[in-house]
């Protein structure tokens, strides 16, 4: 039965689990490219697309990974084809993640063809010594030949990922970085401060002593990202995210923000297809096998490849969306939470709001409630206090 327009599902995550070489701080789910286990997969995720089309009718498709430019152009061509068949192609906004080494002419112009029409793509950092230290394959220059053969391939809006508090990483070397970056003239920029996940080689060397993790750099660095990409011309919308804006004024959301991301901080419904995806769709938690191999021995058997599922209590969920709404810099308007998640803010969490006000973590109006510049730098801190069993 295809879904009709109320209760269609409107944002679609697609994950591809292959990278060319496993990143030393990366926790996702990845895994070394075998070319027929690459052809497996791909045959694998449209089936599973076929099994969900009827009730999709995405606003947003977003392709991660792992290394989704990493697959070639007669992978990309059936996966294309494939959401052209079923009518999931056209997205408002449809973002493939790219690494630099893994763009060509073709491939870029075969995806603008198909609709695809925003690309994030992985620099980390324009610093050779730390690309090799991050276990990158790209180099800076290829960052920039990579940018360019975008934007001859029709490409508008594409986003630029950095890192910063990288082991090694000095305060002169983050400036450069922000400086050469933000000169490329990106629509969005997304940085994000390492973190050393359990099991990452990265993680083995901080427990080894080979690296350090200063706090004090670690701000400076942040408010430097905030200083420099504001005086871009980007706007922080949430705290690792900034985006261009073509109004004469800031807006709550800016034009150029990640809309499918949005969706995520606004506790939206989406589906989750690929090994390791997590979808959350009618109120169910669904996350799939991260076994690639697994994943399409389900999909070959006629099933959706699904490991487990979860559903919150009502306020339990409720805890959860708005600890994720509050990292954007609007927080949450009153209003707009209850219409989401039925429960009153003010109410429910009448305590928790008073006490982050009183740390100067947080700020209300009559309209809404959200955290401080100092509250978005503690944000984890801030989402404890809204979370419930």
């Amino acid at each position: 039965m295809s879904a009709t327009q109320t209760d269609a599902v409107r944002h679609l995550y697609i994950h591809v689990p292959f990278c060319a070489h496993k990143c030393e701080y990366c926790a996702f789910y990845s895994e070394a490219a075998q070319g027929e286990l690459v052809n497996r997969y791909v045959a694998a995720l449209v089936r599973e697309l076929d099994l969900v089309a009827a009730e999709l009718r995405p606003r947003t498709v977003y392709f991660g990974g792992g290394t989704p430019s990493l697959l070639n152009l007669r992978q990309w061509e059936t996966l294309l084809q494939a959401l052209d068949r079923l009518g999931l192609g056209g997205a408002g906004e449809w973002t493939v993640e790219c690494n630099p080494a893994t763009v060509s002419s073709d491939k870029a112009n075969l995806l603008r063809a198909f609709g695809v029409n925003r690309i994030s793509m992985g620099v980390q950092s324009l610093d050779e010594p730390l690309l090799d230290r991050l276990g990158r394959i790209h180099s800076r220059d290829q960052v920039f030949r990579s940018f360019d053969l975008l934007r001859q391939a029709g490409f508008d809006n594409v986003n630029l990922d950095l890192m910063f508090a990288i082991p090694g990483q000095t305060m002169a070397i983050w400036r450069a970085t922000l400086r050469e970056a933000l000169a490329l003239g990106s629509e969005h920029l997304s940085c994000y401060e390492v973190i050393y996940e359990e099991d990452t080689p990265l993680f083995e060397q901080l427990r080894a002593g080979r690296c350090d993790v200063d706090e004090d750099l670690t701000c400076d660095m942040f408010e430097e990202l905030v200083t420099a990409a504001g005086a871009a011309g980007l706007q922080q919308y949430e705290i690792a995210n900034f985006a261009r804006h073509g109004g004469p004024a800031a807006a709550e959301i800016p034009d150029r923000a990640c809309r499918h991301n949005v969706n995520y901080w606004r506790g939206g419904s989406f589906h989750g297809l690929g090994p390791s995806a997590t979808g959350y769709v009618r109120g169910v938690r669904t996350r799939n096998w991260a076994n690639t191999r697994l994943y399409c021995e389900q999909l070959e058997s006629g099933r959706r490849a699904i490991e487990s599922t979860e559903q919150l209590p009502p306020l339990g969920r409720a805890g959860e969306i708005a600890a994720f709404g509050l990292r954007m810099n609007a927080g949450w308007p009153f209003a707009e939470f209850e219409r989401v998640t039925g429960f009153d803010l003010r109410r429910e969490w009448a305590d928790d709001l008073a006490a982050l006000e009183r740390e100067g973590l947080a700020q209300r109006t009559a309209e809404r409630f959200h955290l401080t510049a100092r509250g978005l730098r503690l944000a984890d801190l801030a989402a404890e206090h809204f979370l419930r069993p």
